[in-house]
C-alpha cells in the first residue's frame, strides 16, 4: 500500500473569452480507470486532480481544475506527499496571451490569436522528485515515437512513460480502447489494444514491479 497516490486526469481548458477556449480531445477515461483500479486494489488514498470531464471517480479526494496553470499549482501543492504520481492529464501546451473579458465579435475573414507557452507540469514535478517517489507520465506521439519517448523519460526523470502512438487506427483520445507502450529506463513493452480499464491495470502492474511490491 502506498502512502498517497496522486493522479492528474482529463484535459485542461484555456479560456480566450467568456465563451471560447483552447483544449484537446482528452476524455479523462484513462485517468478515471487508473483511480478505479488503485481503489479496487486498496493501493492507498488517492488524490485526483482533474480538468473538465464527465469521468470523476468515487472514493477519492477530488480536486477539480480548469487551466494548465491551475492544474500545475494543484499538483505542486500535493506532490511532496505522494509516493506515486501519475500525470495522465492532457495539458494544453499553449494558452491565449490575452483574456478577452467580452465575447470576441466576428470582424473580417481572419483573426490573429497570440499564444504563450504553458508551464511544463511534468518537467517541474520531475525536478522536485525525491528519493522513493515514483513518477509516471503519458505521451502522445505521431512520429519518431520511441526517440521522443526516450527523451521525455530522461528529461523529466520519469520511472515509467505510457506511450500512445496516435494513428487513424489508434486515435488514443476519445475512444474506449487504446494500444500503448510501457517505456522504462530499462526497456519497452508493447501492450495489445484493449479497453482503457485494462490499460490502467497493466500500468499499475508495472508500477508494482517498479516499487518491488506485489499488487
Amino acid at each position: 500500500m502506498f502512502e498517497r497516490i496522486l493522479i492528474a486526469s482529463g484535459p485542461t481548458l484555456e479560456a480566450i473569452d467568456p465563451v471560447r477556449f483552447l483544449s484537446n480531445r482528452s476524455s479523462g477515461l484513462t485517468g478515471f480507470h487508473l483511480a478505479g483500479v488503485a481503489r479496487e486494489r486498496g493501493l492507498g488514498p488517492i488524490t485526483f486532480v482533474t480538468g473538465p470531464t464527465a469521468f470523476r471517480p468515487q472514493g477519492v479526494e477530488l480536486v477539480p481544475v480548469e487551466s494548465a496553470q491551475e492544474m500545475g499549482a494543484a499538483m505542486r501543492a500535493r506532490f511532496a506527499e505522494a509516493a506515486v504520481t501519475i500525470m495522465a492529464a492532457a495539458v494544453s501546451d499553449y494558452r491565449s496571451l490575452k483574456y478577452y473579458p467580452e465575447k470576441l465579435k466576428k470582424s473580417g475573414e481572419r483573426i490573429v490569436l497570440e499564444l504563450v507557452k504553458n508551464p511544463d507540469i511534468l518537467l517541474d514535478l520531475g525536478r522536485r522528485k525525491g528519493p522513493g517517489q515514483l513518477l509516471v507520465g503519458f505521451a502522445a506521439e505521431t512520429e519518431d515515437i520511441f526517440a521522443n519517448a526516450q527523451r521525455k523519460l530522461e528529461a523529466k526523470r520519469l520511472d515509467l512513460l505510457v506511450l500512445n502512438e496516435v494513428t487513424a487506427d489508434n486515435p488514443a483520445f476519445g475512444d474506449v480502447e487504446n494500444q500503448v507502450y510501457l517505456v522504462r529506463p530499462d526497456g519497452v513493452r508493447r501492450l495489445e489494444r484493449m479497453g482503457k480499464a485494462g490499460v490502467a491495470a497493466a500500468v499499475w502492474d508495472e508500477i508494482a514491479s517498479l516499487a518491488g511490491r506485489s499488487g
